[in-house]
């Protein structure tokens, strides 16, 4: 189906001349990650765009060539020294001179008969590599170019430096990107004038021409108009993809829900405390979104301990009211129990009937869920991916919500969409995601914020501290437990590993076990559910005082009298990660402390971190910090480093870009859903180039 014009560009890589199977096999470990799961295409070498240039105008002559620089001489050769016989560890050497002095020009294993033709005494030629000054002498060791002064005009003046990987060499990989490039068809222009005209952007050609042989060492720039124009396109694609997919979830239009407010006031009733001003907002969104035909599609953003579950449950209940289910997915077992705890008691004051399905649920305690589900006396089911298996039947499901999104992609909300008569979508987070990120990984959400934390909830004071000051920090912890306080110990690995020394949760266990005997608890997500469960409870109940964890704990985890969390080996956690484990405490009417564990010395990056954590509490502040600290591959759990899924575009330098290209993207598929128009076939041939196929199977789904 693809259109035959693009052909030249998906041919494999080992179409192009000089390419066989093992440098093929090269190229496929430096284009796109997201690529790996097929053989690389000559079109992929296209985006993969140089990291530098050499740059070889600067010519200043033998005796003012600097130390390390890379310059371009024009020499007369003088004489050849070759290696003594015998001594191939020994260099040969061409000794030549200009104006200005003498150089020695080094070659190690060298071929005589090559040199002396290509380099022969008497001849002036240029030759460009970098400068080594030794003992006050020049040399320039195996010039990266040689050429007779007569044909040294074909010198590239200005050279791209790639990405590369042991065994593969820049000459091949240029040569291969050149003739990648001299396959571009000739292409329809996709982007709108205005914004073309407005950001000063060359062709799709042009630009990739550009930056792939470069005049200047402005050209490679992320921030030339070429480069910003290979990122706008590849934006676009993302945005057009993620619109498609809106539209088709969209288009199995949901149907109005509407309520007479009844289940609403019975759950208001129930809650011990009143709304913050953003838990209001959001519910007015979330209700409007209900009330209409087309499908809700929202983000609820949340920092950790903003009140998104009550919120979650009100928009339950007014699916209730309308006479449907609803059903509220987790990323695990505990995090869904922990909802379940959380949700019942307050939905069964107003006269809901509530159940939990994940994996652990066998026989008949199983088959009662099912039925109850299938038969419409279940109003809301907790759960993890387990509700949305092929043998789950909903009676009427018109909401479903899901938590932690960022563990799910588009794929899986199109499998939720296929439950029920397409349910409308509430997306729940407590990763609080930098603005730019919302828009490249839920371009097609509206998004709702809850900015403040209840009120009770008290600061948590954040403190640094080196590992070598551990007894001390033992010796707070015993007076805060004779205190009647409890406290998370949280470790990064669950045993001892050979090449890591991190402090692993079982021998962290096994350390305070003496200290604090039976009052020690232990969880990580190796062990069995019921176990893990076992644990938590005894912690909650007050049975264990210290629960030392690995980061099972992140998400959702409610124990409110817990006031102290250790975190060990802060400086290997992210940002987000920190932010999501100290919001573990803080959760009751007492004050409460994060204690930092550190080795020292710490990194610059670790050292940022840890101040970051110490100055604030305010969780998008932490999220646009970790996007600076860490690239945004990581905080969306995609990559581990640079964009999720795109190749050219770099958010820190082009996120201004994202916004016109999801505006473009949605103002277009408003005027021509199916793409017929004419700019629509050429937003085809995009959607291809980017890897974007299966949303142009979308369009043909219909």
């Amino acid at each position: 189906m693809r259109p035959s014009l693009l052909d030249p560009l998906f041919a494999p890589v080992t179409a192009l001349d000089g390419i066989g199977p093992k440098v093929a096999a090269l190229i496929e470990k430096i284009v796109a990650a997201d690529l790996t799961n097929r053989a690389a295409r000559v079109g992929d070498l296209l985006f993969l765009l140089p990291n530098s240039v050499i740059d070889r105008r600067n010519r200043p002559g033998i005796a003012f060539a600097a130390e390390g620089a890379i310059v371009t001489l024009e020499v007369r050769v003088d004489r050849h020294q070759p290696a003594p016989r015998g001594n191939r560890s020994a260099p040969y050497r061409v000794y030549a001179h200009d104006d200005t002095g003498e150089i020695a020009l080094t070659f190690f294993h060298a071929h005589a008969a090559w040199l002396e033709k290509a380099l022969p005494e008497g001849e002036t030629v240029v030759v460009s590599g970098r400068m080594e000054w030794f003992n006050g002498r020049p040399s320039m060791v195996h010039p990266d170019h040689i050429a007779r002064a007569d044909e040294a005009a074909g010198l590239p003046l200005v050279e791209p430096v790639y990405p590369l990987t042991a065994g593969l060499s820049g000459k091949v990989l240029r040569r291969a990107i050149g003739q990648s490039v001299a396959r571009i068809p000739a292409l329809p222009e996709w982007l709108d004038e205005d914004v073309k005209r407005r950001r000063s952007f060359p062709a799709f050609a042009d630009s990739l021409l550009r930056i792939h042989n470069p005049a200047d060492p402005i050209d490679v720039s992320p921030e030339s108009a070429a480069w910003r124009r290979l990122a706008y396109d590849e934006f676009l694609a993302g945005q057009l993809s993620l619109a498609l997919v809106r539209n088709r979830i969209r288009r199995l239009s949901g149907r109005p829900l509407a309520g007479d407010g009844t289940i609403v006031d019975g759950v208001r009733a129930a809650l011990p405390y009143s709304l913050t001003h953003s838990q209001e907002n959001a519910l007015s969104e979330i209700y409007a979104d209900l009330a209409r035909p087309e499908r809700m599609l929202r983000l609820l953003q949340g920092d950790v301990g903003s009140g998104k579950t009550v919120v979650a449950l009100l928009a339950m209940a007014r699916a209730a009211e309308a006479g449907g289910q609803s059903a509220l997915m987790a990323p695990t077992e505990i995090l869904a129990r922990q909802h379940l705890a959380t949700l019942a008691p307050l939905a069964a004051q107003a006269g809901l009937r509530t159940a939990i399905l994940t994996g652990r649920e066998k026989g008949r305690e199983r088959a009662e869920v099912l039925a109850g589900l299938a038969d419409g006396s279940i109003d809301i089911v907790v759960g993890t991916h387990a509700l949305f298996q092929e043998q789950v039947a909903y009676h009427d499901l018109v909401l479903a919500i899901v938590d932690e999104q960022h563990r799910f992609g588009v794929h899986q909300r199109l499998a939720i969409t296929a439950k029920g008569n397409a349910p409308d979508m509430l997306v729940m987070t407590a990763t609080p995601i930098p603005r730019t990120l919302v828009l490249t990984a839920f371009g097609d959400m509206d998004v709702s914020r809850l900015t403040e934390k209840p009120a009770g909830r008290q600061p948590i004071r954040t403190v640094t501290l080196p590992l070598d000051r551990l007894d001390e920090l033992i010796g707070r912890i015993r007076d805060a437990i004779a205190d009647g306080q409890k406290v998370y110990w949280i470790c990064p690995l669950v045993e001892e590993s050979e090449e890591i020394e991190l402090m692993a949760a079982e021998d962290r266990f096994a350390m305070l076990k003496p200290i604090f005997g039976r009052a020690v608890g232990l969880v990580h997500g190796r062990m069995k559910g019921a176990e893990k469960d076992e644990a938590m409870r005894a912690f909650k109940e007050g049975e264990t005082r210290i629960l030392v964890a690995t980061t099972v704990v992140e998400v959702g985890v409610d124990v409110p009298d817990a006031t102290i969390i250790v975190i060990e080996h802060a400086e290997r956690f992210g940002l987000a990660q920190l932010h999501q484990l100290r919001g573990r405490v803080g959760r009751g009417s007492k004050a409460s402390t994060c204690v930092l564990l550190y080795k020292s010395p710490p990194g610059e990056t670790a050292k940022r971190r840890l101040s970051v954590m110490r100055d604030t509490e305010d969780g998008f502040v932490i999220a646009e910090e970790d996007l600076k600290l860490r690239g945004e591959g990581e905080l969306l759990g995609t990559r581990q480093s640079g964009t999720p899924g795109f190749q050219v575009a770099r958010i820190e330098h082009h996120a201004d870009l994202l916004e016109t290209a999801r505006d473009d993207a949605r103002e277009l598929l408003a005027a021509d859903p199916e793409m017929r128009s004419e700019r629509g076939e050429a937003l085809r041939l995009l959607l291809y180039l980017f890897g974007r196929d299966e949303a142009v199977r979308l369009l043909r789904a219909g």
